[in-house]
């Protein structure tokens, strides 16, 4: 896959433009985009910057962070509180994902998204109200691990680290989870399921795949 230099600042740009001229793959009126990418990749800042640009053109915006639909610990802790094989297959409730934020965005739905459900620090139900978004609205939802489930994205942003920079990157405590995102490399290939994929190797260099022809950033 070629990549090309882009500044961040012209790739939010090139994203959120391409959002306001996507149509929902299944005829509904809201619209559902992946940003994908272990967390040393910086989702959540690239999700943000993505919601923020589409709030200045005028569309509602929900971003969900996966992490707020991690199972119980009695659930993520079975085999023990570092195996990667659960963290890639049991830490994230799919299913909560798909009945809290999914379902309501269906043609049809209400639209009232749960924007969390449970906190892994206390341990309990976050007890966060219902965030209703409206017909024309954009849920982001942000995390790892999240292609490979059949989601019904109408976009997906794949932000690449190579094992290096993963290892690298990643808090020294978190590095037992580095063979679920080899796994999934292997078994969900993200690089070539998603249609924005971002090389974030550099944080201060990022390159992208230019799936839509904008091409590349003078000096960047």
């Amino acid at each position: 896959m070629r990549l090309q230099p882009i500044t961040w600042e012209r790739l939010t740009e090139a994203v959120a433009d391409r959002i306001t001229r996507t149509t929902s793959h299944d005829g509904g009126s809201r619209l559902r985009v992946a940003v994908d990418g272990a967390p040393a990749a910086g989702t959540g800042a690239a999700a943000s910057a993505f919601a923020d640009a589409l709030r200045l053109r005028g569309r509602a915006v929900q971003v969900v962070a996966a992490t707020g639909f991690l199972r119980p610990a009695s659930l993520r802790y079975e085999h023990g509180r570092e195996d990667p094989d659960t963290y890639y297959e049991g830490w994230f409730d799919t299913g909560a994902l798909w009945r809290e934020v999914f379902g309501p965005l269906e043609p049809g739905g209400s639209g009232r998204v749960l924007p969390d459900l449970w906190d892994p620090v206390t341990d309990r139900a976050t007890r966060s109200a219902y965030r209703e978004l409206p017909p024309g609205g954009v849920l982001v939802l942000q995390g790892p691990l999240l292609l490979g489930h059949w989601f019904p994205f109408d976009l997906t942003v794949h932000l690449r680290l190579s094992p290096g920079a993963l290892s690298r990157r990643t808090d020294q405590a978190e590095h037992w989870t580095l063979p679920a995102f080899e796994r999934y490399e292997h078994e969900v290939a993200p690089a070539g399921a998603a249609e924005v994929v971002v090389r974030a190797d550099d944080p201060r260099h990022p390159a992208w795949n230019d799936p839509w022809g904008a091409g590349e950033t003078p000096g960047a």
